[in-house]
């Protein structure tokens, strides 16, 4: 399935795609796509989706899962992203956290925060968790992960980079998070590890990789995540960039105002953010 959010910010519905890509409302079925209702997916089994109310026009989308907990970045996961930013590939992974205040619908505007002269771009593949895990083994990981959505990891380079500190700051800003547009199920998606993945500025192409070339796999993070911590249903976690991103073209290349972003992967849909500056 694919679950979604839509309407107004802050008062979005449950919903779900029904097969010919029609938006039916989810509202009499569960509350919200949220922790309690991707813990269990038991009341999907057997719903007939072209029973359900059909949502008329063209709905804003909402981030596609609510009431997050925890926002798990990682860093440097791909060995092509991490030659072109002129790092060594990590021993382990690199963990760090997005705060959940910066996710939005995919296609809310991202604001370029007061200050910034070095925002960035990173289409990624987000892992929703469905089953709490808590020390979990590689083999057992997958039954903890209820889908997948689409991701832009927005960076602010010198907040994240030259300010000091860990790289939290350069990440959470407000906007920082596009979400979406669904939450496609783990059963729809044969194998995470290969993914086509895309991002365009302005129409041109600068990101165009797959989820093949990630360093550590969806199974290999979700296990070590929940040494450390545990995972629960609606946790995220954002599984790092191919190359391609602002930072590592000669020179530098950033998002201004008006700029026009459009990032997809393959199976969980695309995106389209209208970058603004913040007044």
């Amino acid at each position: 399935m694919k679950l979604l959010r839509y309407g107004p910010e802050g008062a979005e519905k449950p919903g779900v795609l029904d097969s010919a890509g029609r938006i039916r409302d989810l509202s009499a079925v569960i509350a919200d796509v949220a922790g309690p209702a991707i813990a269990d997916l038991g009341w999907a089994r057997g719903l007939d989706l072209e029973g359900l109310p059909l949502v008329e026009g063209t709905p804003r989308l909402g981030p596609c899962v609510a009431g997050s907990g925890k926002f798990i970045c990682i860093g440097l996961n791909y060995a092509d992203h991490a030659a072109e930013s002129g790092l060594e590939v990590p021993p382990e992974p690199v963990v760090f956290m997005k705060a959940t205040s910066a996710i939005v619908g995919p296609n809310d505007k991202v604001i370029i925060p007061r200050g910034s002269v070095a925002t960035d771009w990173e289409v990624e593949l987000g892992v929703v968790i469905g089953k709490r895990a808590k020390y979990v083994g590689r083999d057992e990981a997958m039954d903890h992960v209820a889908g997948y959505c689409v991701i832009n990891d927005v960076s602010e380079r010198d907040f994240q980079i030259k300010r000091s500190g860990q790289w939290t700051k350069g990440k959470s800003c407000d906007t920082f998070g596009p979400t979406g547009p669904w939450l496609v199920t783990r059963d729809e998606i044969a194998d995470p590890q290969n993914l086509a993945m895309w991002l365009k500025i302005n129409g041109e192409t600068k990101q165009n990789g797959s989820t093949e070339t990630m360093v550590y796999g969806v199974a290999y993070l979700v296990s070590y995540l929940s040494q450390f911590m545990t995972l629960h249903p609606g946790d995220i976690i954002s599984t790092g960039t191919p190359p391609g991103v602002g930072m590592g073209f000669k020179p530098p290349q950033y998002l201004k105002g008006g700029d026009v972003i459009e990032l997809g992967i393959e199976g969980l849909g695309a995106q389209k953010q209208m970058v603004v500056a913040d007044d």
